[in-house]
Order: structure tokens, then C-alpha cells, then sequence
């Protein structure tokens, strides 16, 4: 098994395009980066600490390589918003790929590059590509939240306007 992780807004939001794929054995949101230990919630939420809202998927690359994470995670974000995603404009939402190999850092170089030169955007692709550090999971009630509180979750997800980027960039 390997990990994968990656920042891309609201961590609720990125569960699910990850969940219930061949080879895919867990998501877990959680915190990385920063310099508090062990951070809450409501400390990230300030976006003091320096931490990212993170997913980190375990998977079985033989069955999900690596590309195909990259190829699910792209059209969850805005790759040109260096400051956040959608309404989420605090430096806890930052998109980043978060890698835990070389292998991954060079595939995402590439991937990113693939998409900046595609013409799909008319700025640049500007995701941040990143070293991996310390993961801290997430409080329980954040844990599948989309399942936990479909309502509640339902309407963070409008006001993110994370669907609004989707469409936008992803069609």
C-alpha cells in the first residue's frame, strides 16, 4: 500500500471523488504542514498555523497508479488559484499535491506540466507540488462527513462554490 495526499479546499469535498474505486483502501482528512502539533480544527480554520486541509488516500498502485489519483484530483480544483479554492480563500485551502516519493513528485511535475501546456486554461496552472511531512488526522466528526451530515454538508458545498469551479474549469 502507498499514500497519496493532496490539498484542494474544504477536505469534505475532496472524499468523495476518491471513495469507492478498485485499489483505493482508505481516505482520511486531516492536517499538514504548519507548526502547531497536533492541530484542531478550529485552529487551522484561522489559517494561522499554517497547516493545509489535506486527504491522504491509501491505495494499492497496482491496481490505482498514482497517474489515475492525479487524473480524479485535477478536476476538483481551480489549478490556476494560487490563494484558495472557490469562496474558500484562506491559506489552509490551498490546492497542493503532497508527495511521499520522488516517483510521485516527478509524475506530478509532469502532470502538471501536461496540464498547463494544454490550453484548457488561460492562466497558469500554478498548484503548488510539495514534499509530504507530518500527517495528523482529522477529528472524528470530519471523518466522511458528506455521509455523517449529507444536509449540512450539502449546503458548505454550495456556499464553497466548489461546483461552480468545476463547471467552470472541468465542464
Amino acid at each position: 500500500m502507498e499514500k497519496a495526499t493532496f490539498a484542494g479546499g474544504c477536505f469534505w469535498c475532496m472524499v468523495s471523488p476518491f471513495e469507492e474505486l478498485p485499489g483505493i483502501h482508505g481516505i482520511i482528512s486531516g492536517y499538514m504542514g504548519g507548526t502547531v502539533e497536533n492541530p484542531t480544527y478550529e485552529q487551522v480554520l484561522t489559517g494561522d498555523t499554517g497547516h493545509l486541509e489535506v486527504v491522504q488516500i491509501t491505495y494499492d498502485s497496482e491496481i490505482f497508479p498514482y497517474e489515475k489519483l492525479l487524473e480524479l484530483y485535477w478536476p476538483q480544483i481551480d489549478p490556476t488559484d494560487s490563494i484558495g479554492q472557490g469562496n474558500d480563500r484562506k491559506s489552509q485551502y490551498r490546492a497542493v499535491i503532497l508527495y511521499h516519493t520522488e516517483e510521485q513528485r516527478v509524475i506530478a511535475e509532469k502532470s502538471k506540466t501536461d496540464l498547463d501546456q494544454s490550453g484548457r486554461f488561460l492562466e497558469p496552472v500554478v498548484t503548488a507540488i510539495e514534499a509530504a511531512s507530518i500527517f495528523y488526522p482529522a477529528e472524528e466528526y470530519h471523518q466522511n462527513f458528506h455521509k455523517k451530515d449529507p444536509k449540512y454538508y450539502a449546503e458548505s458545498r454550495i456556499y464553497s462554490g466548489r461546483d461552480e469551479v468545476i463547471k467552470k474549469f472541468w465542464g
